[in-house]
């Protein structure tokens, strides 16, 4: 079948034996703004129609070599969305009857025909060509889309399936990864026992206090990794200390000579240095660089002091302090307390103390941090500055403004005392 094109609903083929007939019509179209092909007879027609494609075929029903109705029966097979009219003196009931169920024919143009009349039939016969013509390319389009959708689910499908299997595989790894950093750490842990088997008890037991505290909503996760990470290697760096300088500096300090304690001092630098090669975050050597700083600033390597020294080192020392000072829980915790706002950061002792849960408090009393603080809290206890000064008395309900107010002197002069408030 021929292809249309964008001028093929308005091209009609009449198809009439008698030349004055077809004059006749091609006048009255063409003024009409139609391209008019007209024939003489139905054989040089069908051939016209199997070289080029038409809008509009009209034709005469009695014709010598073949009847109107004959041909459009044979156009319709070879252009099947060209609109068929057939013109006629002889309606009748035989006729029309063969019309509609042989040649699917659109109209019937009566001779004679009143003008107006064909025009509109004419006009009708286009517009059902254009719409059969856009409706097939919509649906050629259609198809080519759900063609092309199909093909895209599909690829999409076996991306989906590539990933899917990637993910698989990169969970292997991870995993994997992570048993082989555990492992990493775990031979750490024995690198230690077998140097100094005390050694390696403070290092576990300070890991323990670390993982409590990191447990807590006030750690990022990168930030519990750190903690956790810090707590079981902060030490590596003393099996670079004999172990008899070891011995002295657990029982007398005072004996060391500067080089030794020199020594000493600088192991949290080879910690740092250690860690490097088990663990790529720069945060968790920082860390360890930073845990044996003091809140006053007068702790080493780097003379660090208050919010310049990481968080989670702050929080690493309050662990390392709490064990290596050699005590039961309750003095520990005596201890840890007494160096709030010297040696270790407030905020991280008040951290320890609610998560440690070593000191029993009334079931009506909590301890919190200074984070915690929320309007409509009771304090348990007051709040005083390091003169004495009464900052908030016991049982004031806190107020957007007090709470502002804690937290501005803490920033200045740092609240030592525990935070309890009534629950």
């Amino acid at each position: 079948m021929p292809a249309p094109d964008a001028q093929t609903s308005k091209t009609l083929l009449v198809v009439d034996d008698e030349p004055r007939i077809l004059a006749a019509l091609k006048e009255i179209l063409e003024r009409q703004g139609y391209h008019v092909v007209t024939v003489g007879d139905a054989s040089h027609a069908l051939a016209l129609l199997r070289d080029r494609a038409f809008g509009v075929v009209i034709s005469d029903h009695v014709m010598p070599d073949m009847t109107g109705l004959d041909f459009l029966v044979e156009c319709q097979r070879i252009q099947p969305h060209a609109t068929r009219v057939l013109v006629t003196a002889v309606l009748s009931l035989p006729t029309l009857v063969d019309a509609i169920n042989k040649g699917e024919i659109y109209r019937f143009i009566a001779k004679p025909w009143l003008r107006e009349e064909l025009l509109a039939t004419v006009r009708n016969a286009v517009n059902r060509h254009e719409l059969l013509t856009q409706n097939q390319r919509l649906l050629a389009e259609s198809s080519e889309l759900n063609r092309r959708l199909t093909e895209a689910n599909s690829a999409l499908a076996e991306q989906i399936a590539r990933l899917e299997a990637q993910r698989r595989a990169l969970d292997e790894v991870n995993q994997e990864l992570g048993r082989r950093y555990d492992h990493s750490l775990e031979l750490c842990s024995r690198i230690l026992a077998t140097y100094d088997p005390y050694l390696a008890g403070q290092t576990q037991a300070i890991a323990a206090v670390a993982r409590q505290m990191a447990a807590s909503e006030h750690f990022t996760d990168e930030e519990r990794h750190v903690l956790k990470t810090s707590a079981w290697i902060c030490d590596l760096g003393l099996i670079g200390v004999s172990r008899e300088v070891l011995r002295t500096f657990r029982r007398d300090p005072s004996r060391l000579t500067e080089r030794e304690l020199a020594g000493i001092h600088s192991h949290s630098i080879y910690s740092q240095t250690l860690a490097g090669h088990l663990d790529s975050r720069s945060q968790v050597g920082e860390t360890i660089r930073a845990h044996h700083e003091r809140f006053d600033g007068g702790g080493y390597p780097d003379g660090l002091a208050g919010q310049s020294i990481p968080w989670t080192a702050r929080c690493l020392a309050v662990a390392v302090w709490f064990v290596e000072c050699g005590k039961s829980s309750e003095l520990a915790l005596e201890e840890v307390t007494a160096q709030s706002g010297q040696a270790l950061d407030p905020e991280a002792v008040r951290l320890f103390r609610t998560t440690a849960r070593l000191s029993p408090l009334p079931r009506s009393v909590r301890e919190i941090m200074l984070d915690d603080l929320r309007p409509g809290m009771v304090l348990a206890g007051g709040l005083y500055s390091p003169h004495g000064l009464l900052l908030v008395g016991e049982g004031q309900s806190l107020s957007p403004g007090t709470i502002s107010k804690i937290r501005s002197h803490n920033l200045m002069t740092p609240i030592t005392q525990r935070l309890l408030v009534y629950s």
